[in-house]
């Protein structure tokens, strides 16, 4: 039986397969490509699902900063509750947006929180005199 090569597209699957990787050659190394780029998947998959918690760290972050900087409330958490208790629907993005871009806005929807009934032992204020 005469022997086939297989020629072309067997080389351009292997092509395909080696932009996976990085630094490989030869055509004994093609399943050890193939289960990188499996790998590679795996991995590229579970980072898309840990950039979002480390984003959503990075806003909390932000948001608990300018709040306590300014004595505006306690913490984040309490700010974050009264915030949906009177209905401010504000995601975390947005509000770490507004602290970097525009911080007398968020001293207003602070404002507007306490002005809509809460207790005056939620505000701290810095000291007696300010």
């Amino acid at each position: 039986m005469t022997r086939v090569k297989r020629g072309y597209r067997a080389r351009r699957r292997r092509t395909k397969t080696r932009l996976f990787t990085s630094s490989s050659r030869g055509a004994r190394l093609t399943q050890a490509i193939a289960q990188q780029k499996l790998r590679s998947f795996v991995s590229a998959h579970l980072d898309r699902d840990r950039q979002k918690r480390d984003f959503r760290r990075l806003w909390i972050t932000r948001i608990n900063a300018v709040i306590r900087e300014k004595w505006v409330y306690f913490n984040y958490s309490q700010f974050i509750h009264n915030l949906y208790k009177n209905q401010f629907l504000l995601n975390r993005k947005i509000l770490a947006q507004i602290t970097i871009l525009n911080r007398n806005c968020l001293y207003m929807i602070s404002n507007e929180i306490i002005k809509k009934g809460e207790s005056p032992e939620m505000i701290k204020t810095k000291f007696p005199g300010e």
